[in-house]
Protein backbone atom coordinates (compact mmCIF):
# COMPACT_ATOMS: atom_id res chain seq x y z
CA UNK A 1 0.00 0.00 0.00
CA UNK A 2 1.53 3.40 -0.65
CA UNK A 3 2.20 5.66 1.62
CA UNK A 4 0.33 8.69 1.67
CA UNK A 5 1.62 12.54 1.58
CA UNK A 6 0.15 16.34 1.66
CA UNK A 7 2.37 18.76 -0.72
CA UNK A 8 2.00 22.13 0.70
CA UNK A 9 1.91 23.79 -2.75
CA UNK A 10 2.34 27.42 -3.25
CA UNK A 11 2.02 27.56 -7.01
CA UNK A 12 5.91 27.90 -7.06
CA UNK A 13 8.07 25.95 -9.24
CA UNK A 14 9.65 24.00 -5.70
CA UNK A 15 6.90 22.75 -4.13
CA UNK A 16 5.04 21.95 -7.53
CA UNK A 17 8.35 19.89 -8.60
CA UNK A 18 8.20 18.45 -4.66
CA UNK A 19 4.99 16.94 -5.60
CA UNK A 20 6.40 15.49 -8.84
CA UNK A 21 9.28 13.73 -7.55
CA UNK A 22 6.76 12.17 -4.73
CA UNK A 23 4.72 11.13 -7.08
CA UNK A 24 7.90 9.53 -9.46
CA UNK A 25 9.28 8.16 -5.88
CA UNK A 26 5.90 6.07 -5.99
CA UNK A 27 4.07 7.62 -2.74
CA UNK A 28 0.36 8.88 -2.87
CA UNK A 29 0.14 12.47 -3.60
CA UNK A 30 -2.21 15.35 -2.64
CA UNK A 31 -2.00 18.86 -3.20
CA UNK A 32 -2.75 21.22 -0.83
CA UNK A 33 -2.03 25.14 -0.56
CA UNK A 34 -3.05 26.76 2.75
CA UNK A 35 -6.42 29.84 2.77
CA UNK A 36 -4.19 32.49 4.82
CA UNK A 37 -5.59 35.73 3.18
CA UNK A 38 -7.76 37.36 5.77
CA UNK A 39 -10.03 39.10 3.52
CA UNK A 40 -13.27 37.36 1.54
CA UNK A 41 -13.45 40.45 -0.90
CA UNK A 42 -13.01 39.22 -4.44
CA UNK A 43 -10.65 42.22 -5.41
CA UNK A 44 -8.82 41.99 -2.42
CA UNK A 45 -7.59 38.58 -2.61
CA UNK A 46 -6.81 38.85 -6.18
CA UNK A 47 -4.40 41.66 -4.96
CA UNK A 48 -2.59 39.16 -1.97
CA UNK A 49 0.88 37.85 -3.28
CA UNK A 50 3.57 36.17 -1.72
CA UNK A 51 2.72 31.97 -1.41
CA UNK A 52 -0.62 31.46 -0.78
CA UNK A 53 -2.38 34.28 -2.50
CA UNK A 54 -5.35 33.98 -4.68
CA UNK A 55 -2.90 33.68 -7.58
CA UNK A 56 -0.56 30.62 -5.62
CA UNK A 57 -4.16 29.02 -5.78
CA UNK A 58 -4.66 29.36 -9.19
CA UNK A 59 -1.04 27.88 -10.24
CA UNK A 60 -0.97 25.55 -7.86
CA UNK A 61 -4.71 23.66 -8.95
CA UNK A 62 -2.98 23.71 -12.73
CA UNK A 63 0.14 21.90 -11.60
CA UNK A 64 -2.15 19.38 -9.85
CA UNK A 65 -4.17 18.96 -12.85
CA UNK A 66 -0.95 18.09 -15.06
CA UNK A 67 -0.04 15.75 -12.61
CA UNK A 68 -3.43 14.24 -12.13
CA UNK A 69 -3.06 14.19 -8.25
CA UNK A 70 -6.13 15.83 -6.12
CA UNK A 71 -5.81 19.19 -4.91
CA UNK A 72 -7.61 21.49 -1.94
CA UNK A 73 -7.21 24.74 -0.33
CA UNK A 74 -7.00 24.27 3.80
CA UNK A 75 -8.58 27.29 5.31
CA UNK A 76 -5.93 28.23 7.83
CA UNK A 77 -6.70 32.25 8.22
CA UNK A 78 -7.33 31.80 11.88
CA UNK A 79 -4.41 30.40 13.05
CA UNK A 80 -2.25 32.22 11.09
CA UNK A 81 -3.46 35.48 11.86
CA UNK A 82 -2.95 34.44 15.44
CA UNK A 83 0.61 33.04 15.22
CA UNK A 84 2.44 34.95 12.43
CA UNK A 85 0.22 38.29 11.86
CA UNK A 86 -0.82 39.28 15.64
CA UNK A 87 3.19 37.85 16.51
CA UNK A 88 4.58 40.17 14.01
CA UNK A 89 3.09 43.30 14.83
CA UNK A 90 3.47 42.33 19.37
CA UNK A 91 7.08 41.70 18.11
CA UNK A 92 7.44 45.33 16.45
CA UNK A 93 5.77 46.77 18.99
CA UNK A 94 8.44 45.21 21.56
CA UNK A 95 11.08 46.72 19.47
CA UNK A 96 12.29 43.73 18.49
CA UNK A 97 12.43 42.56 14.62
CA UNK A 98 10.59 38.89 14.16
CA UNK A 99 11.11 36.02 11.13
CA UNK A 100 7.47 35.61 10.70
CA UNK A 101 8.07 32.73 8.13
CA UNK A 102 9.58 30.71 11.19
CA UNK A 103 6.28 31.34 12.92
CA UNK A 104 4.71 30.33 9.57
CA UNK A 105 6.57 27.52 9.44
CA UNK A 106 6.47 25.73 13.00
CA UNK A 107 2.71 26.99 13.64
CA UNK A 108 0.80 26.55 10.42
CA UNK A 109 2.30 24.50 7.80
CA UNK A 110 4.17 22.05 10.85
CA UNK A 111 1.61 22.17 12.83
CA UNK A 112 -2.15 23.34 11.72
CA UNK A 113 -1.24 21.59 8.32
CA UNK A 114 0.38 18.48 9.47
CA UNK A 115 -2.32 17.70 11.93
CA UNK A 116 -4.95 18.23 8.99
CA UNK A 117 -3.23 15.99 6.98
CA UNK A 118 -2.54 13.46 9.41
CA UNK A 119 -6.63 13.45 10.23
CA UNK A 120 -7.55 12.48 6.28
CA UNK A 121 -4.81 9.33 6.85
CA UNK A 122 -1.61 11.08 5.36
CA UNK A 123 1.72 9.73 6.71
CA UNK A 124 3.88 12.56 5.76
CA UNK A 125 3.36 15.88 4.69
CA UNK A 126 6.17 17.68 2.02
CA UNK A 127 7.38 20.67 1.26
CA UNK A 128 9.61 22.65 -1.49
CA UNK A 129 12.12 23.69 0.79
CA UNK A 130 16.02 23.55 0.21
CA UNK A 131 16.43 21.57 2.81
CA UNK A 132 16.81 17.80 3.88
CA UNK A 133 15.14 15.67 6.84
CA UNK A 134 17.57 13.20 8.32
CA UNK A 135 17.82 10.40 10.98
CA UNK A 136 20.36 10.32 12.72
CA UNK A 137 22.08 7.23 14.41
CA UNK A 138 21.08 8.19 17.87
CA UNK A 139 17.17 8.03 16.91
CA UNK A 140 17.30 11.85 16.92
CA UNK A 141 15.72 14.00 13.65
CA UNK A 142 17.21 16.93 11.96
CA UNK A 143 16.96 19.37 9.16
CA UNK A 144 20.54 19.10 6.90
CA UNK A 145 21.66 21.81 5.09
CA UNK A 146 20.66 21.51 1.07
CA UNK A 147 23.17 20.93 -1.51
CA UNK A 148 23.06 24.18 -2.48
CA UNK A 149 24.38 26.60 0.24
CA UNK A 150 23.10 29.72 -2.18
CA UNK A 151 19.25 28.27 -1.64
CA UNK A 152 19.43 26.75 1.71
CA UNK A 153 16.74 27.07 3.39
CA UNK A 154 17.32 25.68 6.94
CA UNK A 155 17.53 28.48 8.98
CA UNK A 156 13.94 29.12 8.98
CA UNK A 157 13.45 25.91 9.32
CA UNK A 158 15.04 25.35 13.30
CA UNK A 159 11.97 25.43 14.76
CA UNK A 160 10.17 22.08 13.93
CA UNK A 161 9.93 19.32 16.54
CA UNK A 162 10.72 16.18 16.28
CA UNK A 163 7.13 14.47 15.91
CA UNK A 164 7.00 17.38 13.15
CA UNK A 165 10.32 15.94 11.09
CA UNK A 166 9.20 12.86 11.58
CA UNK A 167 6.40 12.84 9.56
CA UNK A 168 8.07 15.48 6.84
CA UNK A 169 9.62 14.63 3.38
CA UNK A 170 11.92 17.74 1.94
CA UNK A 171 12.95 16.12 -1.84
CA UNK A 172 14.08 19.52 -3.29
CA UNK A 173 16.61 19.86 -0.82
CA UNK A 174 18.83 17.26 -2.96
CA UNK A 175 18.61 19.82 -6.39
CA UNK A 176 19.90 22.94 -7.00
CA UNK A 177 17.66 25.59 -8.40
CA UNK A 178 18.54 25.30 -11.89
CA UNK A 179 18.09 21.29 -11.95
CA UNK A 180 14.41 21.64 -10.19
CA UNK A 181 13.29 24.36 -13.04
CA UNK A 182 14.86 21.90 -15.89
CA UNK A 183 12.73 19.27 -14.35
CA UNK A 184 9.79 21.25 -13.70
CA UNK A 185 10.22 22.08 -17.82
CA UNK A 186 10.40 18.66 -18.84
CA UNK A 187 7.55 17.27 -16.37
CA UNK A 188 5.31 20.16 -18.46
CA UNK A 189 4.73 21.88 -15.37
CA UNK A 190 3.84 25.65 -16.00
CA UNK A 191 5.12 27.43 -13.61
CA UNK A 192 9.06 26.04 -14.33
CA UNK A 193 10.17 29.84 -15.01
CA UNK A 194 8.09 31.43 -12.56
CA UNK A 195 9.94 34.02 -10.24
CA UNK A 196 10.76 33.53 -6.80
CA UNK A 197 8.51 35.12 -4.32
CA UNK A 198 10.70 37.84 -2.11
CA UNK A 199 8.36 39.54 0.04
CA UNK A 200 6.47 38.74 2.93
CA UNK A 201 3.16 37.23 2.28
CA UNK A 202 0.96 39.42 4.29
CA UNK A 203 2.60 42.45 3.39
CA UNK A 204 2.99 42.17 -1.19
CA UNK A 205 4.04 46.18 -1.09
CA UNK A 206 6.75 45.97 1.59
CA UNK A 207 4.92 48.87 3.18
CA UNK A 208 5.76 46.97 6.89
CA UNK A 209 5.14 50.51 8.80
CA UNK A 210 2.09 50.89 7.02
CA UNK A 211 0.98 47.81 8.44
CA UNK A 212 2.15 48.11 11.43
CA UNK A 213 0.41 51.12 11.89
CA UNK A 214 -3.13 49.52 10.72
CA UNK A 215 -2.37 46.54 12.54
CA UNK A 216 -1.38 48.39 15.81
CA UNK A 217 -4.18 51.47 15.72
CA UNK A 218 -4.59 52.77 18.79
CA UNK A 219 -1.13 50.94 20.22
CA UNK A 220 1.17 52.13 17.56
CA UNK A 221 3.46 54.17 19.41
CA UNK A 222 3.48 57.36 16.51
CA UNK A 223 6.55 59.79 16.18
CA UNK A 224 9.86 59.14 18.42
CA UNK A 225 13.23 60.24 19.24
CA UNK A 226 16.54 59.59 17.81
CA UNK A 227 19.30 59.26 20.94
CA UNK A 228 23.09 59.09 20.43
CA UNK A 229 24.84 56.41 22.40
CA UNK A 230 25.75 58.47 25.44
CA UNK A 231 22.39 59.38 25.34
CA UNK A 232 22.42 62.56 23.89
CA UNK A 233 19.05 63.64 21.96
CA UNK A 234 19.47 63.88 18.29
CA UNK A 235 15.97 65.18 17.13
CA UNK A 236 12.70 63.07 16.19
CA UNK A 237 12.42 60.09 14.56
CA UNK A 238 9.15 58.00 12.92
CA UNK A 239 9.15 55.73 16.00
CA UNK A 240 10.49 52.13 16.53
CA UNK A 241 8.54 50.34 14.17
CA UNK A 242 9.85 51.92 11.43
CA UNK A 243 13.85 50.49 12.78
CA UNK A 244 15.61 47.68 13.45
CA UNK A 245 19.06 47.25 14.62
CA UNK A 246 22.29 47.57 11.88
CA UNK A 247 19.85 49.57 9.57
CA UNK A 248 21.59 52.30 8.05
CA UNK A 249 19.62 54.22 4.82
CA UNK A 250 16.79 55.46 5.42
CA UNK A 251 16.91 56.74 9.03
CA UNK A 252 15.55 60.32 8.16
CA UNK A 253 18.15 62.34 10.21
CA UNK A 254 21.42 64.09 8.71
CA UNK A 255 24.67 63.52 10.97
CA UNK A 256 27.29 64.33 7.91
CA UNK A 257 29.08 60.65 8.67
CA UNK A 258 27.20 57.61 8.13
CA UNK A 259 25.32 56.29 11.41
CA UNK A 260 23.61 52.73 12.23
CA UNK A 261 21.07 51.74 14.63
CA UNK A 262 22.55 50.22 17.40
CA UNK A 263 19.75 49.84 19.66
CA UNK A 264 15.79 50.35 20.08
CA UNK A 265 14.16 51.43 23.68
CA UNK A 266 10.40 50.16 23.06
CA UNK A 267 9.72 52.02 26.72
CA UNK A 268 10.57 55.25 25.37
CA UNK A 269 10.17 55.20 22.06
CA UNK A 270 13.78 55.65 20.90
CA UNK A 271 16.12 54.48 18.43
CA UNK A 272 19.60 55.17 19.17
CA UNK A 273 22.74 55.79 17.05
CA UNK A 274 26.43 54.93 16.87
CA UNK A 275 29.20 54.72 14.90
CA UNK A 276 29.23 51.48 12.51
CA UNK A 277 31.94 49.61 15.09
CA UNK A 278 28.91 50.06 17.96
CA UNK A 279 26.32 47.78 15.28
CA UNK A 280 29.25 44.37 16.35
CA UNK A 281 28.62 42.01 19.14
CA UNK A 282 30.69 38.67 19.85
CA UNK A 283 28.15 37.66 22.16
CA UNK A 284 24.17 37.17 22.55
CA UNK A 285 21.44 35.11 24.64
CA UNK A 286 18.17 33.52 23.16
CA UNK A 287 15.54 31.59 24.61
CA UNK A 288 12.64 30.02 23.03
CA UNK A 289 14.85 27.44 22.49
CA UNK A 290 14.33 24.48 20.56
CA UNK A 291 16.71 21.18 19.98
CA UNK A 292 17.30 19.22 16.72
CA UNK A 293 20.63 17.16 16.29
CA UNK A 294 21.04 17.78 20.02
CA UNK A 295 19.32 16.08 22.87
CA UNK A 296 18.26 18.36 25.20
CA UNK A 297 19.20 16.13 27.81
CA UNK A 298 22.66 16.00 27.21
CA UNK A 299 23.24 19.44 27.18
CA UNK A 300 22.65 20.56 30.57
CA UNK A 301 22.46 23.86 32.23
CA UNK A 302 26.20 25.15 32.11
CA UNK A 303 27.14 22.51 29.10
CA UNK A 304 29.35 24.04 26.36
CA UNK A 305 30.25 22.91 22.61
CA UNK A 306 31.10 24.03 19.64
CA UNK A 307 28.82 25.23 16.97
CA UNK A 308 28.32 26.97 13.68
CA UNK A 309 25.73 30.15 14.95
CA UNK A 310 23.62 32.08 12.21
CA UNK A 311 21.91 35.25 13.90
CA UNK A 312 19.92 35.78 10.59
CA UNK A 313 18.75 34.16 7.79
CA UNK A 314 21.32 35.69 5.13
CA UNK A 315 23.65 35.42 7.59
CA UNK A 316 26.72 32.79 6.18
CA UNK A 317 27.27 31.81 9.77
CA UNK A 318 30.25 32.11 12.49
CA UNK A 319 31.88 29.98 15.02
CA UNK A 320 31.14 30.46 18.20
CA UNK A 321 30.60 28.48 21.78
CA UNK A 322 27.66 27.80 22.89
CA UNK A 323 26.72 27.36 26.45
CA UNK A 324 23.76 26.54 27.73
CA UNK A 325 22.88 29.03 30.58
CA UNK A 326 19.55 28.37 32.39
CA UNK A 327 16.92 25.52 31.02
CA UNK A 328 15.49 27.81 28.54
CA UNK A 329 18.54 30.12 27.59
CA UNK A 330 22.21 29.76 25.55
CA UNK A 331 24.59 32.06 25.35
CA UNK A 332 27.02 32.25 22.26
CA UNK A 333 30.07 33.54 22.22
CA UNK A 334 31.82 33.73 19.21
CA UNK A 335 35.05 33.88 17.82
CA UNK A 336 34.80 37.12 16.01
CA UNK A 337 32.20 40.10 16.16
CA UNK A 338 29.33 39.21 13.99
CA UNK A 339 27.45 42.01 13.11
CA UNK A 340 23.77 43.13 14.54
CA UNK A 341 22.88 41.02 16.67
CA UNK A 342 19.21 41.84 16.29
CA UNK A 343 16.37 40.69 19.21
CA UNK A 344 14.03 39.04 17.87
CA UNK A 345 15.82 36.96 14.96
CA UNK A 346 16.51 33.50 15.19
CA UNK A 347 20.06 32.17 16.05
CA UNK A 348 20.44 28.98 14.35
CA UNK A 349 23.33 27.05 16.09
CA UNK A 350 25.05 23.93 13.30
CA UNK A 351 27.42 20.96 13.58
CA UNK A 352 28.74 20.19 10.13
CA UNK A 353 25.61 20.32 7.62
CA UNK A 354 23.14 19.66 10.46
CA UNK A 355 21.11 22.12 13.04
CA UNK A 356 22.15 21.23 16.35
CA UNK A 357 18.79 23.70 18.16
CA UNK A 358 18.34 27.13 18.01
CA UNK A 359 16.07 29.79 19.92
CA UNK A 360 15.08 33.83 19.88
CA UNK A 361 17.31 36.25 20.44
CA UNK A 362 16.18 38.28 23.44
CA UNK A 363 19.71 40.50 23.69
CA UNK A 364 23.07 40.53 23.20
CA UNK A 365 25.03 39.17 26.04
Amino acid sequence: MKEKVVVGMSGGVDSSVAAYLLLEQGYEVIGATMQIWQSDDACTIEKEGGCCGQSAVDDARRVAAVLGIPYYVMDFRDVFRRQVMDYFTAEYLRGRTPNPCIACNRFVKWEAMLQRSLAIGADYIATGHYARVERLPGGRFSVRSSVTAQKDQTYALYNLTQFQLSHTLMPVGEYCKEEIREIARKAGLPVFSKPDSQEICFIPDDDYAGFLEREAGEQAPGPGRFEWKDGTYLGPSKGITHYTVGQRKGLGIAMGRPVFVTKIIPETNTVVLGESGDVFGSTLRCSRLNFMALDPAEFPVGAEREALGKIRYSHRGAPCRIRRTGEDEITAYFADPVRAVTPGQAAVFYEGEHILCGGTICAEG
